[in-house]
């Protein structure tokens, strides 16, 4: 068998017919030279809809069919313009659908992460379904499998925690052969399933982590993620100017960046392939034949100023009731509470008598964990923050980005500044008037 390499597409780079086709055109350029297997999102934006249609069941407002309906049609849509109108496919896209249609038949089910992961994993098995069948039909021998044969998680719902020796197992049964036989290898990003063949999710943006996954599991040459910026970058070229690229990350850096909030990989990304030196490449579809960023062992920790910013961040001040010492056996309590959440804490302290910690505010998770300790703690909670990380931070770039904004937590060591920071108006003296 060829090198194997693993490719993951996210939904920026299928997010229509002319995209679509790109990708197919990057899939047949390298299926010449190494063994592929294939990660796909959803299409762009269509997990952002499944969560309304998610939401409106949940609320029993009536609209969840009708949302359904126009992410189907906006699949048939892409489909009829790959593939004209009578094509197999159509009866393949009505069936990823139909799993989400029994969903909404029921009533809501209690327990809201179980029913998201039911219903969400549709925007990521429609899109696959329609690359498989724009590959067959450029002459590819591609194998369409449904990544829930594959990965094996716990039945925590969300935030699924992968269960290594039986997926390691699954992968060598079911996606080594269909390798070795020299097939290209197509599957979901993000989608798992528990022992009972329930759905589970890897995490918001978990499709780079099951690229990871297969790559460990297949002893993968490579991997790499294909995205709509040159490759690494020192900060969002969205929100900073000036940004560069990086040519090489070490495994170490791209840790503490994915830590740190940055959006190119996912958090649980790089573990798996350092174990393995995987080498992670990350480039560009516009310009598939640019170099891109390499993340590797053999890169060395010399690097300009990085600057991650993450939105949506909620401020948790907790402190006991009793004023008594925050202790061994209050942490202990309450990190045991985060976990069983899956709060991702950004940022922490804490003083004699309270605990502050920086989470992502995602979903009512900040409002369950909060009414969760509520018996024995007070909990005061700030919202609608920013998370800014500085690594091989300079004075003057510090003084710039704290213009407008009010330090609500600070953090520093050695190679790195972290706040927590809200915006504030900034003060002008007024005009005398003549």
């Amino acid at each position: 068998m060829k090198h194997l390499r693993v490719f993951k597409f996210g939904g920026a780079s299928i997010r229509d017919a002319a995209h679509m086709r790109n990708v197919a055109h990057i899939i047949a350029h390298h299926a010449t030279q190494s063994s592929l297997a294939v990660v796909v999102s959803a299409l762009g934006k269509t997990t952002n809809a499944l969560e309304e249609v998610i939401a409106s069941h949940a609320q029993r407002n009536g609209r969840a069919f009708e949302l359904l309906e126009r992410i189907k049609q906006q699949h048939y849509a892409l489909a009829r313009e790959l593939f004209g109108t009578q094509h197999p496919v159509f009866d393949l896209l009505n069936d990823r659908f139909a799993e989400a249609e029994w969903v909404l038949e029921d009533e809501p089910h209690p327990n809201y992460d179980y029913m998201y992961d039911q219903i969400i994993c549709v925007g990521e098995l429609a899109s696959s379904t329609i690359l498989a069948h724009l590959l067959i039909q450029e002459g590819l021998p591609t194998e369409w499998v449904d990544a829930r044969d594959l990965i094996i998680t716990d039945n925590i719902f969300r935030e699924g925690w992968v269960q290594w020796d039986e997926t390691h197992q699954l992968i060598q049964q079911r996606a080594k052969p269909l390798l070795a036989a020299g097939k290209i290898l197509l599957t979901q990003g993000f989608i798992a399933s528990t022992r009972d063949n329930e759905t589970t999710t890897l995490g918001r943006e978990g499709s780079d982590y099951t690229a990871a996954i297969l790559a460990y599991c297949l002893d993968a040459h490579s991997m790499t993620i294909w995205k709509d910026v040159p490759g690494i970058l020192t900060g969002d070229p969205r929100i900073f100017d000036n940004v560069t690229k990086l040519d090489e990350v070490s495994y170490r850096e791209a840790i503490e960046m994915t830590y740190y909030g940055a959006k190119v990989i996912h958090p649980k990304t790089i573990k798996p392939l350092q174990n393995k030196s995987i080498p992670l490449y990350v480039k560009s579809f516009v310009d598939p034949q640019a170099p891109g960023t390499v993340i590797s062992a053999d890169a060395e920790d010399n690097y300009p100023p990085i600057v991650v910013l993450e939105r949506n961040q909620a401020l948790l001040h907790i402190s006991t009731r009793d004023f008594s010492f925050v202790a061994e056996h209050h942490m202990s309590y309450l990190f045991n509470k985060i976990a069983a959440m899956r709060l991702q804490v950004n940022m922490m302290q804490n003083t004699a008598i309270s605990f502050s910690i920086c989470v992502n505010d995602i979903d009512d998770r900040v409002d369950r964990f909060a009414q969760s300790i509520q018996e024995q703690f007070k909990v005061k909670v700030d919202r609608g923050l920013e998370l800014i990380t500085v690594r091989y931070y300079q004075p003057e770039l510090l003084k710039n980005l704290r213009q407008g904004k009010v330090v609500l937590l600070e953090e520093r060591i050695r190679k790195t500044v972290q706040w927590v920071v809200k915006d504030v108006p900034v003060m002008k003296r007024k005009s005398q008037s003549a």
